[in-house]
């Protein structure tokens, strides 16, 4: 760890440059302090104006005048665009007179896309792209994406072995900049806390005007304690004093500034995945530990309690390779009727399926498989393979179509 906010390279960069030689209106979205000013500004270089709409009184101009403070750009960065839904609309007639690519770069800390405004406002005129916290192969000069080489059949081996303690670490700290900036544990956890209540008083009032804001950090604490698992709204929320209608508004609220995600489970019929009971994962495992009070010794001493806090972790991994992967996937998870469970199924445009167990422990062995193997039955062709992602050196083969592999094989 290093005492200022380190600059690692973001892979997502390339895709950046590429939309803007092509699309007029770019947005980088991701939640604060994921690195999206920084990047945009790398970017945009001395020839873009610059302007955030965190400044207020610029927020009051862009609200008050949104026609005329357009008007006057040629090519722009204008950071925070959703603290200022009537510039959408101007950005739009703007675009619609001059419609040369790459000219204005925006960010927002919300899922603007969610908005109704944003889709009939800028479609077909913008491209959006996510920058989610730091993954582990931006922060360890990872070369290979992981989704990518699993569907071509050839995971990648491992260039920096992280094993027991060590990956305890790299999941209690994950991937916010200033996060993995902090030298101790205790100094990350008190950045997260600080991060998660700036959070919820600021951009939670401003998404949503939430009345009774002191409910939002009881909730959000309550959804840390049941990441992976199925989402109840009405236990989750019955268990503090909200019914299931507000539970899941506000889990709709948590996923907009891209606390957390709802992870469909995986079925043939389109229908019922949406039907069916989704699963919630927080993004950045980091968070989830300082919000569930899990430290390195609890996790040490309860490796169950860990085992559902590196199920997040590589969550966040996998999601963070598909906004940079060559081809598009969906992340899914499986349980039929009989409660057998496969942590996440992958999906690819084409409809076939890559199914990926997470286990804590660093032995693995064939009664590991019944998991995958009831998923490979339901798939059937299209089951490409199943993965064992584990706490161990070595890729091994666990019969046909089956193996464990190292989860460093995530950063390679």
């Amino acid at each position: 760890m290093i005492d200022s906010v380190p600059i690692f390279p973001r892979f997502i960069e390339q895709r950046i440059a590429d939309a803007m030689q092509d699309t007029p209106a770019v947005l980088l979205a991701g939640p604060r302090q994921s690195g999206k000013t920084t990047l945009a500004r790398q970017i945009s270089g001395p020839n873009m104006r610059y302007l955030t709409l965190d400044d207020a009184s610029t927020r009051a101009s862009a609200n008050q005048d949104p026609i005329g403070m357009i008007r006057g750009l040629d090519r722009a960065v204008i950071d925070e665009i959703q603290y200022a839904p009537p510039l959408l609309q101007a950005l739009k007639t703007s675009i619609d007179n001059d419609r040369r690519p790459g000219r204005f770069l925006l960010t927002g800390s919300a899922n603007l896309m969610t908005l109704p405004t944003v889709s009939e406002s800028l479609a077909g005129r913008m491209e959006t792209l996510t920058l989610l916290p730091l993954s582990q192969g931006e922060m360890r000069q990872g070369q290979t994406n992981w989704l990518d080489a699993a569907f071509c059949g050839r995971l990648p081996k491992p260039r920096q072995l992280v094993l027991g303690d060590a990956l305890i670490e790299t999941v209690l700290c994950g991937g916010y900049p200033e996060a993995v900036s902090r030298q101790t544990p205790r100094r990350r956890r008190t950045w997260a806390k600080q991060y998660v209540d700036s959070l919820l008083t600021r951009d939670a009032r401003d998404l949503a005007a939430i009345a009774k804001l002191d409910q939002l950090p009881r909730f959000l604490r309550a959804l840390a304690q049941v990441s992976g698992q199925l989402c109840n709204y009405s236990k989750i929320g019955s268990a503090i004093g909200l019914d299931h209608k507000t539970a899941a508004r506000y889990i709709g609220v948590f996923e907009q500034m891209f606390l957390l995600r709802r992870v469909e489970v995986w079925a043939r019929n389109a229908l019922n995945r949406i039907v069916k009971t989704p699963k919630l994962h927080f993004l950045d495992s980091g968070l989830l530990a300082s919000l569930a009070n899990i430290t390195a010794a609890s996790a040490l001493a309860d490796r169950s309690r860990f085992g559902k806090l590196l199920e997040s972790f590589v969550f966040g991994e996998l999601s963070k390779h598909a906004t940079t992967a060559e081809n598009d996937y969906y992340l899914l998870h499986y349980r039929d009727h009989a409660q057998n469970e496969v942590d996440f199924v992958i999906e690819n445009a084409e409809g076939q399926v890559i199914a990926v167990e997470v286990k804590a422990a660093a032995t693995i062995s064939v009664n590991d498989l019944p998991g995958l193997k009831c998923f490979a039955n339901a798939a059937g062709k299209a089951f490409l393979c199943g993965i064992i992602l584990y706490d161990g050196e070595q890729t091994l083969p666990l019969g046909d179509k089956y193996l464990a592999a190292p989860l460093s094989t995530l950063w390679a």
